[in-house]
């Protein structure tokens, strides 16, 4: 999936999270900027069925979730598990780069 070289995805990573002290504050960081620039919703397909993204959340314990939905029946899916249409949505980048410091 990736467009961006490992130079670009570091500078936004950079960019997220420079004045971030520790993991939960750059997770944050990259959260925001998912939250800016991530165009909602959209569709995509897991495990063979389609679904659409809603919007992102923080679990508890801190991971960045996608609320997806089918009909009545709503799910989080981990943004890191979340597979990307093609072409993927305005601002899918920032997954991109949440998924390279995510390492």
């Amino acid at each position: 999936m990736s467009t961006l070289d490992r130079p670009e995805l570091e500078a936004m990573i950079d960019e997220a999270t420079v004045d971030a002290y520790g993991e939960d504050e750059q997770r944050t960081g990259l959260f925001t900027m998912l939250e800016e620039y991530l165009a909602l919703p959209f569709t995509t397909t897991v495990l063979g069925v389609e679904v659409t993204v809603r919007g992102i959340d923080r679990t508890p314990d801190g991971r960045i979730v996608a609320l997806c939905s089918r009909g009545r029946v709503r799910q989080s899916i981990g943004i890191l598990d979340l597979p990307l249409p093609s072409p993927a949505p305005e601002g899918a980048e920032w997954i991109e780069a949440y998924r390279h410091w995510a390492g």
